[in-house]
C-alpha cells in the first residue's frame, strides 16, 4: 500500500479508516461525504478506540454497556467493574484485522483489575492497533521507504457501588497515532507527527434481581460516554480533528431457567457524539463555492468545526436532513448468550448501521469455556454483503481470574 505525503493529514485519517473496514472516502472526508445527501459518514481520529476489543461482546453483536461484569469492562461502561465477582483478573485479546486483505494488521487489548474493598475496584488498560507496514511516497510516486502505522492507548479506571444496585465509573487514556511518521506536506511544508491526545469515560450501571414469568432473573441498564477528549492533530495547531467520543445506552435481561441454564438478551444503542458532516454550496461548475474570505459555504447543516463541548451536545440537533438523519446515526446492536453452569457459553448478535452513515451490517456468533481460573474466548463475524473488508474477523481472548472467596 501506498500514502503519498502530500495528503497526510487528511489522507492519514482516511487512510485509517479504509483499513477499519468502515467506509471508502476521498482525500477530504468531510468535504466530499458531505455533498453526497446518500453517504454522510461521520469521520474522526483514531477510530480504532471504538472497535469492539475482546471475543465476549464482539461474538454478541458488540453489545457489552449492560452485560454482566468482566475484565474487559474498562471498555464497554466502566460503572460495571465494581460489581465483579472475582478479586483479581487480567484479560488479552487479539484479532487480526482485515485478514482478507492484508496479513500484517492486528487489534490487540491488554486489560486487569483489582477489587479494592466491596464496594470499588480499578482496572487499567492497553490498547495497540498496528496497520501493518506501508510504502511511503511522494507527490511523485518516489519512494521514502516503509513505514508502520500504529496507534496505542493506555488508561486507568475506577469504579464504586453508590448503592447495592447502582454503580458509577470513570476512566482516563493517552492516546498516541502515529499514521505517517515523520515526513514533509509537500504542499504545505509542514512537517506530519504522531497525533497526541487524551479521553475520559463516564459510565452508569444498574442492576438487581427480578422475576421473568415463573423464572428468576436478572435486569440491569447502562449508560456511558467513552472518548471525551480534545481534538487531535497530525500536522499543525490550526487542523485538528475530533477524537470518537460515543453515547452508549443499553439493557440486558437474564433468564434462568434452572441452576445450569441461563440465557442473557442485551440490546445496545450507540451515537458518534462528533458533528455531522454538512452539505457545502457548490457553484454551477459543481466546485465548492467560498465567501470572500476564501471559506466553504454550509448549504444545510452546521459547522462542523466547533469545540468540544458544543460538538458533543450539537451532535444531536446538526445533522442537514434533521431529525430524520439523527436517528440513522445511531448503530444498533442485538446479542443473545446462553450459559451452561456458569462454564460454557454460546453466543451470537447482529449488528446494524444505515448505509448512508457507513452500511456496516453483519452477524457475530462466539464460543466461551471457563476451566476454574482461566477463560478461553471466541468471536467470529460474518457480514451481510459478500467480500466485504471485514469479513471472517476472528477474535480470540484469554482470561485469568482469581476469586475473593
Amino acid at each position: 500500500m501506498k500514502i503519498r505525503t502530500d495528503i497526510v493529514k487528511k489522507g492519514s485519517l482516511i487512510f485509517g479508516l479504509l483499513l477499519a473496514g468502515f467506509s471508502t472516502f476521498g482525500q477530504n472526508s468531510v468535504i466530499i461525504s458531505g455533498q453526497d445527501p446518500n453517504r454522510r459518514v461521520i469521520t474522526t481520529a483514531v477510530p480504532f478506540l471504538n472497535f469492539a476489543p475482546d471475543s465476549r461482546h464482539s461474538g454478541m453483536g458488540d453489545v457489552g454497556v449492560a452485560t454482566s461484569p468482566d475484565a474487559n469492562s474498562a471498555h464497554w461502561n466502566s460503572g460495571k467493574l465494581a460489581f465483579i465477582k472475582d478479586d483479581l483478573g487480567f484479560s488479552l485479546s487479539y484479532s487480526p484485522w482485515l485478514g482478507k486483505l492484508v496479513n500484517d494488521m492486528s487489534l490487540s487489548y491488554l486489560t486487569g483489575f483489582k477489587k479494592i474493598d466491596e464496594f470499588s475496584a480499578f482496572s487499567f488498560d492497553l490498547r495497540y492497533f498496528n496497520m501493518g507496514d506501508i510504502q511511503l511516497t511522494d507527490g511523485r510516486g518516489n519512494e521514502l521507504g516503509e513505514f508502520n502505522p500504529r496507534d496505542i492507548a493506555i488508561g486507568g479506571t475506577y469504579s464504586r457501588k453508590l448503592s447495592q444496585n447502582f454503580g458509577l465509573g470513570i476512566s482516563a487514556r493517552f492516546i498516541h497515532s502515529n499514521l505517517s511518521g515523520n515526513i514533509s506536506n509537500s504542499t504545505g511544508g509542514n512537517e506530519a507527527k504522531a497525533g497526541i491526545s487524551v479521553g475520559a469515560d463516564i459510565g452508569l450501571y444498574y442492576q438487581k434481581p427480578t422475576i421473568i414469568g415463573s423464572k428468576e432473573g436478572s435486569w440491569a441498564w447502562g449508560v456511558a460516554i467513552t472518548n471525551i477528549g480534545p481534538k487531535i492533530t497530525y500536522n499543525s495547531a490550526e487542523d485538528l480533528d475530533y477524537i470518537p467520543t460515543n453515547f452508549r445506552i443499553g439493557t440486558t435481561y437474564g433468564i434462568f431457567f434452572d441452576e445450569n441454564n441461563k440465557l442473557f438478551l442485551s440490546l445496545d444503542l450507540n451515537k458518534l457524539l462528533v458533528p455531522t458532516p454538512p452539505i457545502y454550496l457548490t457553484n454551477e461548475d459543481g466546485t465548492l463555492a467560498t465567501d470572500e474570505n476564501g471559506n466553504l459555504i454550509i448549504q444545510a447543516g452546521k459547522d462542523p468545526n466547533r469545540a468540544l463541548i458544543s460538538g458533543m451536545f450539537g451532535s444531536f440537533a446538526d445533522a442537514p436532513d434533521g431529525f430524520s438523519e439523527e436517528m440513522k446515526e445511531f448503530t444498533v446492536s442485538f446479542g443473545a448468550e446462553y450459559m451452561y453452569a456458569d462454564k460454557f457459553a454460546l453466543r451470537t448478535g447482529y449488528f446494524y448501521e444505515n448505509q448512508s452513515k457507513g452500511g456496516r451490517k453483519y452477524f457475530t456468533m462466539g464460543l466461551g469455556l471457563d476451566l476454574n481460573r482461566i477463560g478461553i474466548d471466541f468471536s467470529y463475524l460474518v457480514p451481510q454483503t459478500q467480500n466485504h473488508p471485514l469479513a471472517e474477523t476472528l477474535r480470540f481472548s484469554l482470561l485469568y481470574t482469581i476469586s475473593s472467596n
